[in-house]
């Protein structure tokens, strides 16, 4: 490629139209500086341009190829989200998006000798590597499989919290698997199933999952949620200060060809929250009223989800019954739910056994077990959390 080539190429990612957003990317806006300056007579200007599209490179892997590709696979532009909803895109467009890219494979492959052949100096450049990929045929794969993929961050990321009601990624999501999970087999398929029929485009259950401080509640959603994640499903943690938000993300995400758990960990109120009406109101039916690819998961230590004082005891028949109705009217709400109860002695002791082999902790069992249980004695009881906690321990001396 020669230095009028290099021209003609600023020029053509200049007018990028399906992919415009792309050019405040930091590899993308370093290799148009860059272009840019190996036409001026600036040395000291090429050599910066040089080394900061060299770094932004570098930032992502030191691959220009791959680099280039996710930055086209990640990108939310007005084609890719028109046809998630299922549009039909003009012919003048379908064309754009074939010369567009063919021109980032182009730029994708642009390698450290053809640009310094550019540039008139002799120093040390620090390089790049490319690689053979094929944009267009990993767009287009992306497109055909949307409903598995998604775009955009749904396409990166599995995990999401909320924030001034916009999404945010989770950039480091539990990695814990179903298969690292030891003891409730039967509580953890009930909410594997659902969740299989809610990825499948099934009827799936709003689920409460309640019982036990340190049972395996959360684990078990964010497991389940991973391990549907190549499968389209993603999860949106709520805080309980956030639940006037699900309406609005719920309405957001009904238009996005994916499948979404929204989570809401510790769900508890206080008599006379306004939030408990929130959530009653959006549970009420199904979430599939709203959007067919939702559903809501929560967790919490209490059956009635409202905390109940002593007051709330007391009074007249006619009182009483009215206060139980309402702490039981929204659990009631949740199609399915699942009690995850401290275990059992030998239940407990079958996940220290199991996450020994895993930690690698060899004891003899009959001291393992009496360490375990001692230890469950200390701690809040036996609980799976506990166990865990045991082996890690153990694992480092302690």
């Amino acid at each position: 490629m020669n230095e009028p080539t290099l021209h003609k190429l600023y020029h053509r990612l200049n007018a990028l139209t399906v992919f415009r957003g792309i050019l405040e990317e930091p590899v993308i806006c370093g290799l148009q500086d860059l272009l840019f300056a190996a036409e001026q007579l600036d040395l000291d200007a090429q050599l910066g341009c040089w080394g900061a599209f060299t770094q932004a490179v570098y930032e992502e892997g030191g691959d220009l190829s791959e680099a280039i590709r996710r930055i086209v696979l990640e990108d939310e532009n007005f084609y890719i989200v028109g046809r998630a909803r299922g549009e039909e895109m003009a012919p003048q467009i379908e064309a754009a998006l074939e010369e567009e890219l063919a021109l980032l494979q182009e730029a994708a492959h642009l390698t450290p000798e053809v640009l310094r052949s550019a540039i008139d100096y002799d120093g040390f450049l620090a390089g790049w590597s490319v690689s053979d990929v094929d944009i267009r045929s990993a767009y287009h794969d992306q497109i055909r499989n949307l409903k598995g993929t998604g775009y955009g961050i749904f396409a990166k990321y599995n995990g999401f919290t909320v924030n001034k009601g916009q999404l945010v990624p989770i950039r480091s999501m539990d990695t814990q698997t179903l298969e690292s999970l030891y003891g409730y087999e039967r509580e953890r398929n009930l909410v594997l199933e659902n969740t299989r029929a809610l990825v499948e485009g099934g009827k799936a259950c709003n689920v409460l999952l309640y019982g036990d401080a340190g049972t395996g509640k959360s684990s078990t959603i964010k497991a389940c949620a991973r391990h549907f994640f190549d499968r389209g499903l993603r999860i949106v943690e709520f805080k309980k200060d956030q639940l006037d938000d699900i309406l609005p993300i719920m309405e957001f995400l009904s238009e996005i060809p994916l499948k979404f758990i929204f989570y809401i960990d510790d769900l508890s109120f206080n008599a006379g929250d306004d939030s408990f009406c929130a959530l009653k109101g959006i549970l009420e039916g199904s979430a599939a009223s709203y959007a067919g690819n939702i559903a809501i998961y929560a967790t919490s230590n209490r059956r009635h989800l409202i905390k109940e004082s002593m007051e709330d005891r007391v009074g007249d028949s006619l009182h009483i019954n009215d206060t139980m109705q309402e702490t039981m009217s929204l659990a009631a709400r949740f199609g399915l739910s699942i009690t995850f109860s401290k275990p059992a002695k030998d239940l407990y002791l079958e996940i220290v056994k199991s996450l020994a082999a895993e930690y690698g902790v060899d004891l003899p069992e009959e001291e393992l077990f009496r360490r375990a249980e001692a230890f469950a004695i200390r701690q809040n009881g036996r609980s799976p959390r506990t166990a865990k906690q045991f082996l890690q321990l153990t694992k480092i001396g302690l």
